[in-house]
């Protein structure tokens, strides 16, 4: 196993604002979080990044864990040099930062986990995507991600947004996408929640049958510090689908944590 290599947007917001990470959930980059970037970014230094391969990130060709993908994040918040920061992330971005605030706290205000969880899915089926999108590329799952991701109505409301998204799942690089799922696959931090010192939001789209409340609910009840809220109108991907709904659930909580 390696630390891979992220990739990250320029910081946007005042100069010497709370900084705030958004993280993409598999298969998505940076463009997941834009919509809602301006609304988090008046009163917050934003910076989003991208998973291996995805985006403008390096690809991988060397296994990685999500405890390297929280290694890398933490590398890429001491390069930003701007003390603790908040760590948001959709999917995996989410569980990359919940597993950061295990192994680096002390460079945490605290932890948004936006549809995801402390386990996500079954290993056997993560396994068999990375054979899927290793034999056929991402291209051969973009239907099913596309039910996955959007709730009813978000496509046709979002076209313009949607068809990016899933641009980038067919841009991403396969192998570094099937890298992704064995991480995922390996990925159980369920009993270590307790370890988790800092506050933690764990916020689930209302149609979201991936990580839906019961994952939430587990996270927040599990952590020292837990706060729960759904996200009217949103499956998987809530920042694309409801921008103004998400960034109604996170600011309350940027605010609670970065008070000085």
């Amino acid at each position: 196993m390696t630390v891979p290599a992220l990739a990250r947007t320029a910081p946007v917001g005042p100069e010497g604002a709370p900084l705030v990470l958004l993280g993409p959930s598999l298969g998505t980059s940076t463009i997941l979080w834009e919509t809602v970037v301006p609304e988090l970014a008046v009163e917050h230094r934003v910076v989003a990044w991208d998973l291996p391969g995805h985006g403008a990130a390096p690809v991988a060709r060397a296994g990685f864990t999500v405890e390297d993908l929280a290694d890398a994040l933490a590398a890429l918040a001491r390069e930003l040099g701007r003390g603790p920061v908040v760590a948001a992330g959709v999917s995996l971005g989410g569980a990359v930062s919940l597993t950061l605030g295990l192994r680096h706290p002390d460079l945490l205000r605290g932890v948004a986990a936006v549809a995801s969880g402390a386990q996500l899915g079954e290993p056997s089926g993560w396994h068999d995507r990375a054979a899927k999108v290793r034999a056929e590329s991402t291209s051969s799952i973009i239907v099913p991600s596309a039910q996955r991701w959007f709730a009813p109505g978000s496509m046709e409301r979002e076209p313009g947004l949607t068809g990016r998204l899933l641009h980038a799942l067919q841009d991403a690089d396969d192998e570094s996408y099937a890298l992704c799922c064995e991480a995922l696959a390996a990925y159980d931090i369920r009993p270590r929640l307790g370890g988790i010192v800092v506050p933690v939001l764990a916020a689930w789209g209302e149609h979201d049958v991936v990580a839906p409340e019961p994952k939430a609910a587990e996270v927040a009840t599990g952590v020292r510090d837990g706060r729960i809220a759904r996200i009217d109108g949103a499956a998987h991907l809530p920042p694309a689908e409801q921008p103004a709904n998400t960034a109604a659930v996170l600011l309350p909580f940027l605010r609670d944590v970065t008070a000085a």
